[in-house]
């Protein structure tokens, strides 16, 4: 396996501010009446230097904003924390650096300034686009809204992309057909197709469990899941991974980072970090690092120590292999067998099982094992099972 400073390096910084709060929404993100643009823009390029010192030996790969909303950034501060990560690490030649954005923090003279600071992709949270179910998703924008965000990005960048929700109540076959052949016109190359889950501890979860919020049946599900792959690939952008569907080459490199499981920093509050090194005796450890997830927390911690952590722990190498076989089966391309093995220390065989891997490309769940260990689309649509299945044959961790 290639060692971590020859491979893909990310680096993913954490905007926690929104201007408001969606109702199926777990992120980390807080609605808050005034920031300190200054002191989160020092604070950032403080922290930057933190985890150069925890990986000094990289190159950097592509760039993240994500959030909340990045877009409520200020440009300069884009700019700063762009120029402070180019200070530090050395970069490959075209660096991605993306930027999520919603439909009421677009202007275009902000999108110019993004693009100016170094921004060259941006992905917009559409969500629907229809004002029925934007007002359902708890959305600010409305359709109008959304189709002018979507021009005014087209116009402004070299790649953009642009996020729906799908499986809403009452949410019909042909209807999502429509919606998905509207949203096919106004794509550029890349879009993004989450299907609607209800998660704790969010204003959705408390109605679903009242019976205010009906989703469809599962069988319903599958069939918008099916007609989404059906007019996708029909369009010449088939799925690459579970939820994200792309003309060849267009991929979101950086979230390519996370599922092939490169290395990647991530700052600002609650931000996750996936950095590999060598214990005390020499041998391969990757580290899971997280920040503390409250932002004046994290704020205060940076100011005073240089860094928000929360928590950093080794990885064992039964950890590691479930991590990869849960990002990497998310791929169409699956994981390669050559990492998977030499990560292992076995074959894949030997790891997973003959005869597991037998019943599974038999029921239809995976392909045929060659250079790579990949789920079929059946198997991509009942992924919770098909990885259940694979990480119970991993060894116990030692």
């Amino acid at each position: 396996m290639e060692s971590a400073a020859a491979e893909p390096f990310g680096v993913y910084v954490h905007w926690p501010f929104c201007l408001s709060k969606c109702p199926y929404c777990d992120f980390n993100s807080h609605v808050t009446a005034r920031v300190d643009h200054g002191r989160w823009r020092a604070a950032l390029k403080r922290e930057l230097a933190h985890f150069h010192e925890l990986a000094p030996e990289r190159t950097v790969s592509s760039i993240f904003f994500g959030g909340g909303t990045p877009s409520l950034m200020e440009p300069e501060t884009v700019a700063a924390v762009i120029d402070e990560i180019r200070r530090l690490w050395p970069w490959r030649n075209r660096v991605e650096i993306s930027l999520e954005a919603n439909p009421t923090s677009v202007e275009a003279e902000k999108f110019a300034a993004f693009r100016e600071a170094g921004v060259n992709r941006v992905s917009l949270g559409i969500q629907a686009l229809n004002d029925r179910d934007l007002a359902f998703l708890g959305r600010t924008h409305d359709a109008a809204q959304a189709r002018e965000a979507i021009a005014v990005a087209r116009d402004s960048f070299e790649r953009m992309s642009f996020d729906l929700i799908y499986a809403r109540p009452g949410q019909t076959v042909a209807a999502w057909k429509s919606e998905l052949r509207e949203a096919l016109a106004l794509a550029a190359d890349h879009i993004s197709l989450y299907q609607l889950t209800i998660e704790p501890e969010t204003p959705f979860f408390a109605r679903h469990a009242k019976g205010e919020i009906v989703l469809p049946e599962d069988e319903n599900q599958a069939a918008l899941y099916e007609a989404t792959q059906e007019v996708l690939e029909a369009a010449g952008m088939p799925a690459y991974e579970v939820s994200n569907h792309a003309r060849a080459g267009a991929e979101c490199r950086h979230n390519l980072i996370y599922w092939r499981y490169h290395d990647y920093a991530g700052i600002g509050p609650g931000a996750h970090s996936r950095l590999r090194g060598t214990d005390c005796g020499g041998a391969p450890a990757t580290r899971a690092i997280q920040t503390h997830r409250a932002p004046a927390i994290w704020l205060d911690r940076v100011e005073k120590s240089g860094h928000g952590l929360a928590a950093s722990e080794p990885i064992d190498r039964t950890g590691r292999l479930t991590e990869m076989l849960m990002m990497g089966l998310r791929l169409a391309e699956g994981v390669e067998r050559t990492r998977l093995e030499a990560e292992a220390g076995s074959d894949i065989e030997t790891l997973l099982g003959r005869p597991l891997l037998a019943d599974l490309e038999e029921a239809g769940y995976i392909e045929p094992v060659g250079a790579r260990l990949a789920a079929t689309l059946e198997g991509r649509q009942r992924l919770n099972a098909v990885i259940a299945a694979l990480t119970a044959r991993l060894p116990e961790p030692a």
